[in-house]
């Protein structure tokens, strides 16, 4: 993937927080990539996200080296499991994931529910992001949120450095 192909997103409504939701679902966060720059009135985040827009189809799929016979010599004896060989294996499609920062801009107030902000290594499964005219909820599995409130919907999103191939989507 070039580089011109990483998402650079703006959101200004919330049609358009609905594209970068949908970016976002299932993104992994881990708590010490999220900060709340309080005098620059700034939300930020780094997280790790599932590539939603790059699907399989077009998308090279890893498939397993062609394995050479053998020899007899190596058989596994009678009644024994013998090692798996790469012609056993099933081709699967790549999918990638991506780092990515997310910014939002005009926050008044941050407030959390349902997680521990002193655990910093903690990782967080981002599930989707809700959008109202003046208040953004991320919403986390567990039950965890964090919800902005903004005086103007004012957000950012940009894919950082290089994807990676996934096998899980």
């Amino acid at each position: 993937m070039v580089g011109s192909e990483r998402l650079k997103l703006r959101a200004h409504d919330i049609e358009d927080m609905d594209v970068i939701a949908a970016c976002l679902q299932d993104a992994l966060v881990p708590l010490s990539e999220v900060a709340f720059l309080e005098g620059e009135r700034r939300f930020v985040l780094v997280c790790n996200r599932f590539m939603w827009e790059r699907t399989p189809e077009g998308v090279p799929s890893v498939e397993p080296a062609p394995a050479e016979p053998e020899p007899a010599a190596e058989e596994a004896p009678e009644g024994e499991p013998r090692d798996a060989s790469f012609e056993e294996a099933e081709a699967r499609p790549a999918f990638y994931r991506t780092n990515c920062g997310l910014t939002f801009d005009r926050v008044r107030r941050v407030a959390v529910r349902g997680l521990d902000l002193k655990d910093r290594q903690q990782i967080l499964n981002l599930l989707t992001v809700s959008t109202e005219p003046r208040r953004i909820t991320l919403l986390f599995s567990g039950g965890g949120l964090i919800r902005l409130d903004v005086s103007q919907l004012r957000c950012h999103l940009e894919d950082l450095g290089e994807p990676w191939p996934t096998w899980s989507r």
